[in-house]
């Protein structure tokens, strides 16, 4: 019988090799990558029948992968695997496509049964988030009414992107000090309290497109001015 094929995305080798020595009695590890800017490519590709995606990644967020991936209308399986018990983050990620959320803190047996569930065409919730994520879609979200400068929105994009804040800092010429003052007060206006909150409400609300330089606006975040650069 063919064993279901499976690619892992994680920033950290040692996690990449747990898993593999987990998951590999029941899947066939098709890939691993520790870097986000080639997971799309990569599962265009190969066709994995399930994607295990960490959110955060260098160069490229877990969340603004799933949006690439719906982007190209490819068909995807994605069990988002992560350290962030973030019911937002849960909420992000099922919109964008993902079919389960599970917390790094919770047992390998736990994975795999999350993995079977989205292979049989279900989805997954770790326990503890649940509920509160279950509340969160039932409430909605709230559009976004705030005003970003150009500079701001240009460090945000970054950030979207997966950056961190000495490579955003090289990119745009700024001091990675100036780079952390922007985000910092970007995330002030933007109410939110953590980098993942910040990566998730952005591409939610659609306040930045990571990889279109002329569509920062949409419609859920109409409100948002472009002034001088900062």
């Amino acid at each position: 019988m063919e064993r279901p094929r499976l690619l892992i995305v994680d920033d950290h080798e040692l996690v990449i090799e747990a898993l593999v020595r987990l998951l590999g009695r029941r899947f066939d590890i098709i890939g691993t990558l520790t870097d986000g800017l080639g997971v799309v490519d990569e599962f265009v590709r190969l066709r994995p029948d399930v994607l295990l995606l960490d959110l955060s990644v260098p160069h490229m967020s877990g969340l603004e992968i799933l949006r690439q991936l719906n982007a190209r209308r490819i068909p995807f399986k994605v069990v988002v695997l992560t350290m962030h018990a973030d019911p937002s983050l849960a909420v992000a990620s099922l919109r964008m496509g993902a079919s389960a959320f599970v917390l790094k803190e919770l047992s390998g047996r736990e994975l795999e049964k999350a993995l079977q569930v989205v292979l049989d065409g279900g989805t997954y919730l770790s326990a503890p988030i649940t509920k509160p994520t279950v509340q969160l879609m039932v409430q909605g979200a709230k559009p976004t009414a705030v005003a970003l400068t150009e500079r701001q929105l240009d460090v945000l994009r970054l950030v979207v992107r997966g950056q961190r804040a000495k490579e955003i800092a090289a990119s745009l010429s700024l001091t990675t000090r100036a780079v952390e003052a922007i985000k910092y007060r970007v995330m002030q206006q933007l109410r939110v309290r953590s980098t993942a909150e910040l990566v998730r409400l952005a591409i939610e609300q659609r306040i930045v497109w990571s990889d279109r330089a002329d569509q920062e606006v949409s419609a859920p975040a109409a409100s948002l001015k472009r002034a001088a650069g900062q």
